[in-house]
């Protein structure tokens, strides 16, 4: 989960071309107080103010208390930290409000899709839930939204975020069992008004492209007859593929990357966020080519020379081949879990409707800032885009954009 494997994918989609198809945009930092729209204040201010420097002025009950820093956690403290939580999840915010304002029909940020923060506490390398704040951002202008996820771990920060509302349904394709984080029961449904909207299919080791897609379509579909969503959040955690260090499917990127062709078919608003993948030169191939998949771009097999260009040796190719072992997903235990969640969503009794409500007044982000006192680091007020309404501002603003888009031709040329 170093932030060095976005390096590979950046520089893997630099090097496709594929950014000349698409506008790019520099994100802006997440204030504390956006933060704070779901995590706790006190959460937040402990993880801007912690350092690898400054650890042991913490005591251990608070390291505990966050599961960020204790040697018994799987969220250890770095340098730049709270920076690289701002920055990720500034660009799933940054998506969403895009996508409220209809200046895109898909936004990316592959560095998002950290699922499994809690609202005051880190979990699984994952310290801010940008999913769950982005998803915030699109309830202030869609009735319903539909959250995604094909991560090898089940979602659980984002589902028990919304576990007891009907306004978000999640759905959440797994390994289940001893794995982690343990969670996502089939028979684990939501409760008071949000029973019936959490949909887990727990699976086993050795998923194949078959047998997911065979759990995933007929689900999705129903799911959209059902729910009708009026956004979608799609998490691409690319730890399901074949070869990952700690996932144990055995999917393809074609596998893989098809659940996202499926989603994008139905043509609603999609922001599309990374997640987990822990064999990094895979990481990288998928999000790349899950890149073009969102373009409706074919490209080459062939690894385009680029600055990590020795990582995918010895064969310099972007598919995978599937490992030849044992898939303990049968068909009987397969169409047991497909069935049973297509008998919960027939007995939802149609989408869920909402008294929407005139959207909250856009308000000016910079100025939210400087009234809780935080610094961008020096960054130029004309990069920072205004929170209410998703737009680079005028003048400056859009040199920003243009000159942040002329740094990617520089790159790969």
């Amino acid at each position: 989960m170093k932030p060095h494997r976005l390096k590979l994918a950046h520089h893997l989609v630099l090097s496709y071309g594929l950014y000349k198809e698409m506008e790019c945009y520099r994100p802006h930092p997440a204030s504390p107080g956006e933060m704070a729209q779901f995590h706790s204040e006190e959460y937040v201010t402990f993880l801007s103010r912690i350092t690898p420097d400054n650890l042991r002025q913490f005591t251990a009950p608070n390291l505990i208390k966050y599961n960020a820093g204790a040697e018994q956690t799987d969220c250890p403290v770095f340098d730049g930290l709270f920076e690289f939580t701002q920055l990720y999840t500034g660009a799933s915010i940054d998506g969403a409000i895009q996508l409220n304002n209809g200046e895109t029909d898909i936004a990316i940020n592959w560095a998002g899709g950290l699922h499994h923060a809690k609202k005051s506490e880190a979990s699984g390398f994952c310290y801010i839930n940008d999913i769950v704040l982005a998803i915030l951002e699109l309830l202030k202008v869609h009735a319903r939204v539909l959250y995604i996820d094909i991560d090898v771990h089940h979602g659980d920060g984002v589902e028990e975020a919304f576990y007891c509302t009907d306004r978000v349904m999640t759905f959440s394709l797994h390994k289940y069992g001893d794995f982690f984080p343990g969670t996502g029961h089939i028979k684990d449904t939501g409760a008071k008004e949000g029973t019936g909207f959490s949909v887990n299919a727990p699976l086993t080791s050795g998923m194949t492209d078959k047998a997911y897609e065979g759990v995933f379509k007929p689900v999705m579909d129903k799911i959209m007859e059902v729910y009708r969503p009026g956004a979608i959040v799609l998490q691409c955690g690319a730890d399901s593929l074949t070869g990952d260090r700690l996932g144990v499917f055995n999917l393809t990127l074609k596998g893989h990357a098809e659940c996202v062709r499926h989603v994008k078919s139905f043509g609603v608003p999609l922001l599309v966020l990374g997640g987990g993948g822990y064999t990094i030169r895979n990481v990288a191939r998928c999000w790349a080519y899950e890149t073009s998949v969102l373009l409706d771009l074919e490209i080459p097999n062939e690894i385009p020379f680029n600055d990590y260009f020795e990582y995918y040796a010895p064969d310099f190719e972007l598919h995978l081949t599937p490992e030849n072992k044992e898939n303990q997903n049968t068909e009987a235990t397969l169409g047991a879990v497909r069935n049973e969640l297509l008998m919960q969503l027939q007995g939802l009794q149609g989408a869920p409707s909402v008294q929407m409500q005139e959207v909250p007044p856009e308000f000016d982000l910079k100025k939210e800032r400087r009234e809780e006192g935080w610094n961008d680091g020096g960054q130029e007020e004309d990069d920072v885009r205004n929170k209410g309404n998703g737009k680079t501002s005028k003048g400056k603003g859009d040199g920003v954009r243009k000159t942040h888009q002329a740094e990617f031709y520089d790159a790969v040329d």
